[in-house]
């Protein structure tokens, strides 16, 4: 594996892996964040998840072999590793042990997208963008003080509604005390009315 893998550098907005493209590597996040975008037929994007390093990156695609069913687009500069999938493919026939690690990975990430599709059919706007946060804050930046990456565009691709709903959200919740914005630096202070907010919906 190490032998037929190249470590590449992406900046942020720079596509890792494209939706559509043939899946000729899996990716291995060694530093940085990524998102997991879907581009519906009318060119609108949705985010599955967001990742965080380190990270095994593209697990669905050995399992689904037509086209990428999702583009990995890097949040912040990304160091990645690509792997040649007929190389990991090679690997899987003979490890057992790595072929169920891999199995694991693909439906973690499908076991997240899931649960935020949950999220956007059964709650209200402040329900679904409460949850966005508690997740970065949870999987993402593993703290309730962190330097947001995400645009407020991004996070209404995430939580499924429009970067006005977003903002208006976040003031309000300023306003409350429930949160803090200065600038990037976004800081979680009432975390038990955020966890409230997500529970009702």
């Amino acid at each position: 594996l190490e032998k037929t893998s190249v470590k590449l550098n992406f900046k942020k907005g720079e596509t890792i892996l494209k939706q559509g493209a043939l899946p000729t590597h899996i990716a291995y996040l060694e530093k940085g964040i990524v998102k997991f975008n879907y581009e519906n037929e009318v060119s609108k994007n949705l985010i599955l998840t967001i990742v965080s390093a380190p990270k095994i990156l593209g697990g669905a695609n050995l399992f689904y072999k037509d086209n990428n069913l999702f583009s990995l687009i890097a949040v912040e500069d990304c160091e990645v590793i690509l792997f040649d999938s007929r190389v990991i493919e090679s690997v899987l026939l003979e490890n057992a042990k790595f072929a169920m690690m891999m199995y694991q990975v693909a439906s973690e990430m499908f076991k997240k997208s899931i649960l935020n599709f949950i999220s956007l059919a059964h709650k209200q706007k402040e329900g679904r963008i409460a949850d966005i946060i508690l997740f970065l804050s949870d999987e993402v930046y593993q703290d309730t003080s962190f330097h947001i990456s995400l645009t407020r565009k991004e996070i209404a691709e995430f939580a499924g509604c429009s970067t006005e709903n977003v903002i208006m959200t976040l003031s309000k919740w300023q306003n409350e005390k429930i949160i803090s914005l200065e600038g990037k630096i976004f800081r979680i202070i009432e975390i038990d009315k955020l966890k409230y907010i997500s529970k009702i919906g």
